[in-house]
């Protein structure tokens, strides 16, 4: 595929996700609400109008096929207004709205990874059909012709063959367009054989599975089957509707003395149907009583429109724009902190330097914030989360969206989504009870509640998840981590160190596997990914009260604030955000716990001390306390301190990844994060405070 076509893919997956996204969006709010607004309306009739016309031109028919029919549902309704669609068929709309939003997202990720569009749409089709009939028949579906009336239905059927054998008939029509439709008869008659017996019906035309021809006389008259009693066909309607490429069928009784008409050009003028919760398949019956309070977004009286001036712009241009501040950042560095200028006294040299700097930190953050986006998008998605395992749970939930435009990096809002969406997942599955009288007798609102909330505390974004759900059971907890060979069971664990098993590879408390949970991956994922971005995970619960799980993440991995340390020769880089204090301290301040370690007492509470010259096994460096100096670093839930031999000063570094073929020795466990470039051209180490505690122990 050329550079051009390329842009044009690119452009066309950006504008569909982002159609998506606001039709979700709508059909959740609209779904609380019970209604569509007008407006809501023609917004879905507009999306699904530009989805219809960008797939036609990127040739992808089956997203266009499917944008085209969902178009034509909401011509109808924007034509006759909300009112047209009865109470009893809005709860299926809804389905639809929701399973046709799936279908395109599930499109666009075979496209986006090269892989086949889905070539058999025919089930949502005929769903979107049949809502289509039902609405354009008041929410009743066509009634079937049977023997009372059968003068009617024969007035409205095809001429139909007699067989005075087999006088209940049945007669088919399959998609328009969908080709071989004498093979299709021919596996509809394979699938009424392992129902009915074989002498118990015929069908016409005959040779179906040998004669190609047979498909012009299919489209034209359809497809005719005939039974020997009604309990034959009845059964027989059950394979009808089974497949997927019958778009209408009618129950004929013999004798049949009028013709009817030929199927019309429009899929919404179709023959007359079984009624609608008898013919659709069973995944597409209306639910029979109104689903439970769900996730979705306050209605508000409209959303207000500001005009502004905005241009998409290609991640990997911001992620080059990124890349070059960076070594700019490093450049000016060199340049204002070369060894030749020591000595001299260059007045206009040091003002344009500190001018220098001046523009060179203004750059670096306009340059950050073309990449910092609203948690919004991420935490939106999640009211589908919700709303979906409230349905096929059986529970009451609703999602409390708090800090949406609290703004992030871009790639840190892209890795941060299963992270969260494993979390809500969590809270719903095993927090919010199942039984609304167990919350009652608890004193808590009958709906559960999942608050999804964003912050920021300088440097890094703080994203909770809490719950007001029945909290963990530690004992349940302990009990399946001594079982998993985890825990041991002469062992007191307190209650942090139990909700860390949580995270643990393969960890679940479910007994068996399900749709959602039992196979321990969603917690361990959640710590993986936030680790990955440089990000800590901590998880606290009452009993009977809920659970809450706290994610640290930095606000941008480019460029951070770092402090430089040096032990013996080598120079160390830490984190701003990590460090709490720094001490000169004596050896007398220092205590020994049981295992010989070094304590420092601080704020009345002992905190380990590591000295990087032993862990890292140097040469050179302070050996006595007296000497160096002790920084108290945190990290989730790590706290403790590190013995250095000087604070070099704050700096702005460029994070830069350490060569790739450092991984085999499993680096990063050791406690480096990555390296950056000094003013003098030397290469400073990056600490990862919370992993260079881990390998400390």
């Amino acid at each position: 595929m050329s550079a051009g076509n390329d842009s044009i893919l690119e452009a066309f997956l950006y504008e569909t996700n982002t159609l998506l996204e606001q039709l979700d969006s709508i059909v959740l709010a609209a779904e609380q609400q019970d209604s569509f607004s007008q407006e809501d309306i023609n917004t879905i009739f507009r999306i699904m109008h530009t989805i219809k016309g960008s797939s036609a031109m990127m040739e992808y028919n089956s997203l266009m096929t499917i944008a085209h029919r969902a178009e034509d549902l909401f011509a109808i309704i924007r034509d006759k207004t909300m009112d047209i669609v009865p109470e009893s068929l809005r709860p299926e709309l809804f389905d639809l709205l929701f399973q046709t939003i799936d279908f395109f997202r599930q499109e666009l990720e075979h496209i986006e990874n090269d892989q086949p569009l889905t070539e058999n749409i025919d089930t949502l089709l005929q769903k979107i059909n049949r809502v289509i009939d039902e609405i354009n028949s008041g929410g009743r579906a066509q009634p079937q012709a049977g023997p009372a009336d059968a003068s009617g239905a024969a007035s409205g059927a095809a001429s139909v063959p007699g067989h005075s054998d087999f006088p209940f008939g049945l007669q088919v029509f399959f998609d328009e367009g969908c080709g071989m439709e004498n093979l299709r008869a021919y596996m509809l008659v394979s699938s009424i054989r392992e129902i009915c017996a074989e002498t118990d019906f015929t069908y016409e035309p005959q040779g179906v599975d040998s004669d190609p021809a047979t498909a012009d006389e299919i489209i034209e008259s359809g497809f005719h089957l005939f039974f020997r009693s009604q309990a034959d066909r009845d059964a027989a309607i059950q394979a009808v509707t089974a497949s997927g490429t019958v778009r209408s069928y009618q129950a004929v009784d013999q004798p049949a003395p009028a013709p009817a008409p030929a199927p019309a050009e429009s899929a919404a003028a179709e023959a007359p149907a079984k009624p609608a919760a008898e013919c659709a398949p069973p995944a597409a019956k209306a639910p029979a009583a109104k689903a439970a309070p769900v996730s979705a977004p306050q209605k508000s009286e409209g959303p207000t429109h500001h005009k502004e001036s905005l241009i998409s712009v290609s991640l990997n241009k911001l992620d080059h724009l990124v890349a070059v501040v960076g070594e700019i950042v490093i450049t000016e560095s060199m340049v204002t902190s070369s060894p030749e200028l020591k000595g001299l006294k260059l007045d206009a040299f040091t003002k344009s330097a500190r001018q220098l700097r001046k523009l060179t930190d203004e750059l670096q953050d306009v340059s950050m914030s073309l990449r910092m986006v609203p948690v919004s998008g991420t935490f939106q998605k999640m009211n589908r989360i919700v709303r979906d395992m409230c349905k096929k749970l059986g529970k009451q939930a609703r999602l409390v969206l708090e800090g949406e435009d609290t703004e992030v990096d871009k790639t840190i809002v892209d890795s941060i989504g299963d992270p969260i969406m494993h979390i809500v997942r969590n809270s719903m599955d095993h927090g919010i009870e199942e039984d609304v009288q167990q919350r009652i007798d608890a004193g808590k609102d009958p709906v559960g509640e999942i608050v999804l909330s964003a912050r920021h505390t300088g440097s890094e974004v703080i994203i909770e998840i809490r719950d007001d759900g029945q909290g963990v059971n530690y004992d349940a907890v302990l009990s399946k981590a001594i079982r998993n060979g985890l825990a041991q069971p002469d062992v007191e664990y307190s209650h942090k160190d139990i909700l860390n098993f949580l995270m643990a590879p393969g960890f679940s408390t479910n007994t068996e596997v399900t749709e959602f949970s039992g196979r321990g991956v969603g917690m361990d994922v959640v710590k993986k990914n936030v680790e990955e971005i440089g990000g800590t995970v901590t998880i606290t619960s009452e009993p009977g009260q809920g659970m809450t799980t706290t994610l640290k993440i930095p606000l941008t991995m480019a460029i951070m604030d770092g402090m430089e340390v040096s032990v013996g020769g080598s120079i160390f880089t830490i984190p701003i955000h990590n460090i709490r204090q720094s001490f000169k301290i004596s050896s007398s301040d220092l205590v020994r716990d049981a295992a010989g370690g070094e304590m420092f007492k601080c704020l009345g509470s002992f905190y380990p001390v590591i000295r990087m010259r032993d862990l890292y096994q140097m040469d050179g460096g302070a050996t006595e306390i007296e000497d160096g100096i002790l920084i108290w670093l945190e990290s989730g839930e790590h706290s403790y301190c590190l013995f250095v031999d000087e604070l070099l000063g704050e700096q702005q570094v460029v994070v830069k990844p350490l060569p790739a073929y450092l991984n085999r020795f499993n680096i990063k466990a050791s406690g480096i994060a990555g390296c950056t470039i000094l003013g003098d051209g030397n290469i400073s180490i990056i600490l990862d405070v919370s992993n260079l505690f881990a390998y400390a122990q």
